[in-house]
């Protein structure tokens, strides 16, 4: 092993923001003190609940995937574990997720945009 993945980052137009949809979607806090990184209204972190690190920072002129648009690719995406799957649907609309395609509902799983525009994944555990 050459390295360990420290967190995964996300360009946004609102780094707190974002922040907080994903506290919301997985817990966890915002812009812990950690010595890793600075916080201000450039750079946000989330510690989820379960010990992964998600970080945000502002893209200027930031332009959201259009899944599933190939001249504006989604680049990467997350997937998120749920057990019930219609429940967390709900949630996650009333958090501001954008559903983009729900045709593989039936295989246990559905596309969303979060409120920035980049596309993630809930999946029925």
């Amino acid at each position: 092993m050459i390295a360990e993945m420290q967190c995964v980052v996300l360009d946004c137009p609102d780094p707190t923001a974002l922040a907080t949809f994903y506290q919301s979607l997985t817990g966890g806090e915002v812009n812990r003190p950690d010595r890793r990184w600075t916080t201000d209204a450039r750079w946000a972190t989330l510690h989820t609940a379960t010990g992964s690190v998600l970080a945000f920072q502002r893209a200027e002129g930031f332009r959201p995937p259009q899944w599933p648009d190939p001249d504006r690719p989604q680049q990467l995406h997350l997937d998120f574990a749920v057990a019930d799957l219609d429940r967390a649907h709900g949630e996650v609309l009333a958090l501001g997720a954008t559903l983009l395609d729900e045709s593989r509902a039936a295989d246990g799983w559905r596309v969303y945009a979060d409120p920035a525009g980049h596309p993630f994944c809930l999946v029925c555990d």
